[in-house]
């Protein structure tokens, strides 16, 4: 109960209306009752005269006193505020009557128990019919709830102005509907034109990922740690791929009696450099150990020749699907030293079917049939490494390249790494990617003039041991 009729008091702050007998409807006053009930904000009034004339539920949760202790009584003195109180707080109250707009005071409140509630009151007058003030009406609510909404507002106006991350608020829909200015950096578009839009328009790749993230979100909650995305960002200069860290919160409704979810919170951090550099450290260790397990197995074997292929089969590990050695037909050439055109004959593969350990071939001495410019070639005229992809065509345009250089079928991405040995070039290495791999970097070809250095020494040794 809310309205003053309701406890047998007048309201001064409207006109009278008569009594009228049984359940008729709701007039005015029930109205009025009902929206004051349904008030967040704690409220009461008082008329000009300081008598108490409204007071509403959330009134009596924050002081104990119910409406009908309430109304009707003169100000707060003696049963709201401390006697030694009561003055000053109904002067600052009674002094919005003449003051313009809103006045905003704290101060300590009692309760039913005897207990102190420090509020935040915002109290203005209320006029009457010819526009003089009739009384004043007072919203008031506790200090800490006060603080900790505008530490909320704070906090969420910081996040999508200053933010040192990105933060994105996506509705129900998994579209956004708040984009802060780091995020619309990262995603490389406006903050507005951004809003309402799908992921897919924003992304070039990973929108699958983040969107079943955000869906698994909306349905259970929160995940307990943060989560890495690889997402591909449209750039004028292209497609950019970028690592993400991810945070996600679900937002339901404060509002609704039933938590309504409102979308996720995403909040995202660039991480692709520090992740970039776990991945090169990792690859650099585990290529590191597969030389030195090479070089252990390779000392264990009598023919300098099985000593090249077991260098072959530990480089081939998480390398490449392919790799092939190629000799220089008639021994090695110094520099400068080769009459007409080199020839190479193939001295090991990899197994073309199911996997296995490389195979010794070349007893016939036959050369290959290469054709004029192709890599492995180029490789041993410059005596260094060589890279070559068939690039974005159709499989079976593709299979033709790899055919036509005398490579397995599948092959789409080839390095070719000279083999040196004293000065002279003994041959060549060739490793070869599927399309399932992407080409071959500079760094892929560092690691494979590590091994080539290998080969070269074991076949080096074979050919010398051959002529002992």
């Amino acid at each position: 109960m809310s309205a003053s009729r309701r406890s047998g008091t007048t309201d001064e702050l409207g006109p009278d209306e008569p009594e009228r007998a049984g359940p008729v409807g709701p007039d005015g006053s029930d109205l009025l009752a009902a929206l004051l009930d349904g008030m967040d904000a704690a409220l009461c009034a008082f008329d000009a005269g300081g008598v108490v004339t409204h007071w509403n539920r959330e009134a009596e949760r924050i002081l104990g006193w119910t409406a009908a202790e309430a109304v009707g009584r003169q100000g707060f003195a003696g049963w709201a505020v401390r006697p030694a109180d009561a003055e000053e707080v109904e002067r600052r109250l009674m002094s919005a009557m003449e003051a313009p707009g809103r006045q905003v005071h704290e101060f300590a409140l009692l309760t039913k128990d005897g207990g102190r509630v420090l509020v935040r009151t915002q109290s203005a007058a209320v006029r009457g019919p010819d526009g003089k003030p009739a009384g004043v009406y007072c919203a008031f609510s506790e200090v800490h709830a006060q603080i900790d909404l505008e530490r909320s507002i704070a906090l969420s106006e910081a996040l999508f102005e200053d933010a040192s991350w990105g933060v994105v608020l996506v509705d129900a829909d998994l579209r956004p509907a708040v984009v802060n200015a780091h995020a619309a950096r990262a995603l490389g578009i406006g903050r507005t034109s951004a809003l309402g839009r799908p992921l897919g328009e924003l992304l070039a790749q990973g929108v699958e990922e983040l969107e079943s993230a955000l869906t698994h979100v909306l349905a259970e909650g929160a995940p307990p740690a943060p989560a890495e995305i690889w997402v591909s960002v449209r750039t004028s200069e292209g497609d950019q791929r970028r690592c993400w860290r991810c945070g996600f919160v679900r937002l339901a409704s404060p509002l609704a009696e039933e938590p309504v979810p409102l979308g996720v919170a995403w909040l995202f951090q660039d991480v692709t450099e520090g992740k970039q550099g776990e991945q090169e450290a990792a690859l650099l260790r585990f290529r590191t150990n597969q030389l030195h397990r090479a070089a252990r197995a390779a000392a264990e074997c009598e023919d300098p020749g099985e000593a090249a292929t077991v260098h072959l089969d530990f480089a081939l590990a998480g390398f490449a699907d392919h790799a092939l050695i190629d000799r220089v037909a008639g021994g090695a050439v110094a520099d400068g030293a080769a009459e007409g055109p080199v020839r190479l004959v193939r001295v090991a593969t990899t197994p073309s079917g199911a996997p296995g350990p490389s195979l010794l071939t070349g007893q016939a001495g036959l050369p290959v049939r290469y054709g004029q410019g192709h890599p492995a070639l180029q490789c041993v005229e410059r005596a260094g490494s060589v890279r070559a992809s068939v690039g974005a065509v159709p499989a079976e345009q593709a299979r033709e390249w790899a055919e036509a250089r005398q490579w397995p079928a599948d092959a789409v991405h080839a390095l070719c790494a000279v083999l040196r040995s004293r000065g002279r070039t003994l041959g060549v290495v060739t490793f070869l990617r599927g399309s399932g791999r992407s080409q071959f970097e500079r760094v892929d070809a560092v690691y494979a003039e590590d091994v080539a250095v290998r080969i070269a020494a074991a076949l080096d040794l074979a050919g010398v041991v051959g002529r002992a």
